[in-house]
């Protein structure tokens, strides 16, 4: 196993594991070693949150774990992505997020946005108990190419087809791909309301975003 294959593995232990320290050292080491930030990034932190997610998924980690795995995750992202390089020729896709209104639970949504933001795209965070009409001016006011729609609450689930008709009588449908998402979302529901998609869990949203800004030819 080359050196910097061991640094790599180290980063997505420490994530997996919830171990801040080990992460940073990690991704100290791994740019001493001259190991691009976003190979540390791809390859390290996020194959560690991947696997963190798979332990929730398997039901050995809890959103408790998941969580202390994102405050890792992001203690090595404050040491690597000042290190990044991004041609300023490219602008990447740009990602508005947030809880619909009424609904005030956001640990989903700060999942997804994690994973969403580590995954390359700009991110827009509108925070929990957004007014509908917020998520629409700031698609407009950004140039948003993803719409993401969350909340936990049966109740406020018809606010997300609100927010797509809102969109499209504002001449914006065409323009942002909605994904939207949460505990009582489906598949079915997000057909019935006209979404672009819908995932059940953050590391699903990533690669949901990806194809869909790819369909618009838009940059990560």
């Amino acid at each position: 196993m080359s050196n910097n294959q061991e640094i790599l593995d180290k980063l997505a232990r420490g994530v997996r594991d919830m171990d801040e320290e080990l992460t940073v050292a990690a991704a100290q080491e791994a740019l001493q070693k001259n190991i691009g930030a976003l190979q540390a990034i791809n390859e390290g932190l996020v194959t560690g949150m991947n696997e963190a997610g798979s332990l929730y998924n398997a039901e050995e980690y809890f959103v408790p774990e998941l969580l202390m795995c994102s405050d890792a995750m992001y203690a090595g992202l404050d040491v690597l992505t000042p290190h990044i390089e991004r041609s300023n020729e490219v602008s990447r896709a740009k990602v508005v997020i947030g809880v619909i209104e009424g609904d005030t639970h956001d640990i989903g949504k700060n999942l997804v946005k994690l994973m969403v933001e580590v995954g390359g795209f700009e991110i827009y965070d509108l925070g929990r108990d957004v007014p509908l009409a917020s998520f629409v001016a700031k698609v407009k006011e950004v140039k948003a190419d993803v719409l993401c729609l969350s909340t936990l609450m049966s109740t406020t689930m018809e606010g997300m087809a609100e927010v797509i008709e809102l969109l499209r009588k504002e001449g914006l449908r065409e323009q942002v791909a909605v994904m939207v998402g949460g505990g009582p979302i489906s598949q079915a529901f997000a057909d019935r309301i006209g979404a672009d998609g819908y995932s059940e869990n953050a590391i699903g949203a990533v690669e949901l975003a990806r194809q869909l800004v790819a369909q618009k030819g838009v940059a990560v």
